[in-house]
């Protein structure tokens, strides 16, 4: 395989390259504002004509939001709700996404080898060392995780759905609504306490933070959270589209 079309789906956007097969980009990253209400074929025709602005791929790899296995949504957060995150759930958007093929769709379409992955899941390949436990999350606009051990991906947690005080998840304590809320230096004390809280749980051996707000950080924290702690560029997120092919699984 020679190119790999990246679509990084977030709530609030959607961007896509192509890279070559060290990962570097062949062309600019196309973005367009996320659209809602999204159902899967409303995604998949998002993605096609992103493609089509870009150079040929010879395969395609999707990182997007909630719980993805083998291909197959079992839940996803944003994309159910009828104008974007914090809005109302639509139950026919919940029915239409749940048990969703979208990676068996998205190849018969773009008639290319697809992969779709959890978005932070693709992000941490683009990262990781591929030594010991490394956990990545990953700051937009809710919290998104993978888990790697020796650079094989564990099983995807959602650990965005966890709750952690005045009946908040971890997607309603740090994510994009709370930041613009508090301001970064509240935020940021936030994600301390997040990370600190996750910790003893995970016991990593490295933690990467990502995600467009993860550069958000106030340097006070930053110098707080301690030396195993790393954090990476949003561009990840397409960048691992080359490397979770390789991804043991």
């Amino acid at each position: 395989m020679d190119a790999t079309l990246a679509i990084d789906c977030g709530g609030g956007g959607i961007k896509a390259s192509v890279l070559d097969s060290a990962g570097t980009l062949r062309a600019p990253a196309v973005r367009t504002p996320t659209p809602y209400p999204l159902p899967p074929d409303r995604l998949i025709g998002v993605i096609v004509d992103l493609a089509a602005q870009l150079p040929h791929a010879d395969r395609v790899t999707v990182g997007m939001p909630g719980m993805i296995r083998h291909g197959v949504v079992v839940r996803t957060p944003h994309y159910v709700t009828r104008s974007g995150p914090r809005t109302r759930v639509l139950p026919e958007l919940v029915e239409a996404w749940s048990g969703f093929d979208i990676q068996a769709h998205l190849a018969d379409t773009l008639e290319r080898p697809t992969l779709v992955l959890n978005d932070a899941e693709v992000h941490g390949a683009g990262v990781i060392a591929g030594a010991g436990l490394e956990l990545v999350i990953t700051l937009g606009t809710g919290l998104g995780s993978a888990l790697f051990d020796g650079g094989r991906l564990a099983p995807h947690l959602e650990l965005s759905h966890a709750p952690v005080r005045w009946g908040l998840t971890y997607d309603g304590y740090i994510g994009e609504h709370e930041r613009l809320r508090l301001g970064d230096a509240h935020w940021s004390r936030r994600v301390r306490t997040v990370v600190e809280a996750l910790e003893p749980v995970v016991l990593w051996d490295r933690l990467y933070i990502g995600g467009g707000n993860g550069r958000r950080i106030t340097a006070t924290t930053l110098a707080r959270l301690g030396d195993d702690i790393v954090v990476v560029p949003n561009s990840a997120g397409i960048v691992g589209g080359v490397r979770a092919w390789s991804l043991q699984r």
